[in-house]
């Protein structure tokens, strides 16, 4: 799908116990343990780097200018690896996963520190480390101004192996926590010590899993890292909602999303025994490999929700019981918390994948808990992939006097 226009729509185990064990697997990543197959202990330990590019102020400028994002706060050149390291799946074994990081070029030996987390992608070769699109332009946007800036591809997309479990927060929060991790290990052998405060944003898919990071770093996930901030762009905050609406075709490219939401949760829920049961054309549930490109997605889908779901399926999603319905239930969870820090949510009235309404939700569930919550509309001629681009320049500027 394409990158960052998508929204997301939102184990047998429940998120608390989920995220519980992940804390557990954080806090012992220090333990000296042999690096066997088995060793969970070493979440975050850097395996791999490689260089992906270096530019100046000058190419940085007209880069970000070429991509339409404001280039009037590159300050530092930067330098930009892909790295990858060891982290667990979505069943907490262990496994690998990639990420871009952009260091600046600006002598600071404590820098601060950004993560980007990106939107939907069915490819995983659409992902920062490895494609040259949008979220890699996010991610330089913010080391031009002076950040060290971490962009998760998550699991399964980019150079990591296996499936992508879409959407599915615990696992997401472990990719990106031991995400940070290892760009503070690569930073640190470069002599740095990077700040423990993290400025969280992300678009779309990534929105949502800003407020996911955000809660499992507050309650102490690591002890090396905190939240220095929190700006979501256009998150599926109430993934029940898309659902009922995209069922009515209510939803720009619901299709798609409810495709490969569909595929990805039975991998973890076990929703269906068979694709037939789900789909009109079963061969749907293998465009969700992280091999078909996003525009080879789209081109084999039908253009409404009824030509894609069986009449059975359809009733069920209408009507979600069971691990489903409390799974939809886990997934609309993440904004009732209280932050510590602001909280500044980006959408737009014309936002007609992820919808104002379910920012406005986010907003309003944060403040019931007494959490500093603002909602930005960027305005109804504002679209889904356009609001990154808006909101993003307004982010920096923030993130530069928190």
């Amino acid at each position: 799908m394409r990158d960052q226009d998508q929204p997301e729509i939102v184990d047998r185990m429940t998120l608390t116990t989920r995220l519980t064990a992940a804390v557990l697997c954080g806090a012992l990543a220090a333990a000296s343990v042999p690096a066997t197959a088995s060793a969970r202990t070493a979440r975050g330990e850097l395996l791999d780097v490689v260089p992906v590019s270096t530019m100046d102020t000058g190419q940085l400028a007209t880069y970000l200018a070429d991509r339409s994002l404001d280039a009037s706060r590159v300050r530092f050149a930067v330098e930009a690896k892909r790295i990858t390291y060891r982290t667990v799946d979505a069943f907490g074994k262990p496994t690998t996963a990639s990420a871009l990081i952009a260091l600046p070029r600006n002598g600071d030996r404590s820098p601060r520190q950004v993560t980007w987390l990106h939107g939907t992608t069915g490819y995983r070769g659409s992902v920062a480390s490895v494609a040259d699109g949008n979220d890699r332009a996010a991610t330089y946007l913010f080391a031009s101004a002076g950040y060290l800036t971490t962009a998760p591809d998550y699991l399964g997309l980019g150079t990591g192996p296996g499936l992508h479990p879409y959407v599915d927060a615990p696992s997401t929060v472990t990719a990106s926590m031991d995400a940070l991790r290892a760009a503070r290990s690569y930073a640190t052998s470069k002599g740095l010590r990077p700040e423990r405060r993290v400025m969280i944003t992300g678009h779309s898919q990534g929105g949502h899993a800003a407020m996911a990071l955000g809660q499992a770093l507050e309650r102490g996930a690591d002890p090396r890292l905190e939240v220095g901030a929190l700006a979501p762009i256009g998150g599926p905050f109430k993934p029940s909602l898309l659902v009922a609406r995209a069922l009515n075709d209510e939803i720009a490219n619901g299709v798609a999303y409810m495709a490969y939401w569909t595929v990805a949760w039975n991998r973890l829920f076990d929703l269906y025994d068979t694709p037939a049961e789900v789909f009109r054309d079963p061969s749907v549930e293998a465009l969700f490999d992280g091999e078909h490109r996003n525009e080879e997605i789209f081109q084999h889908l039908p253009a409404t929700m009824r030509e894609l779901l069986t009449d059975s399926y359809l009733q069920r999603m209408r009507h979600p019981t069971g691990v489903l319905r409390a799974k939809l239930r886990e997934a609309d969870s993440y904004c009732d918390w209280r932050p510590r820090v602001p909280v500044k949510i980006y959408s737009s009235a014309g936002d007609k994948d992820t919808l104002l309404e379910t920012s406005a939700y986010c907003d309003q569930r944060l403040k019931q808990h007494h959490a500093r919550s603002t909602l930005i509309d960027l305005g109804a001629d504002v679209d889904h992939g356009k609001a990154a681009k808006l909101a993003l320049p307004q982010i920096l500027a923030d993130f530069d006097r928190t």
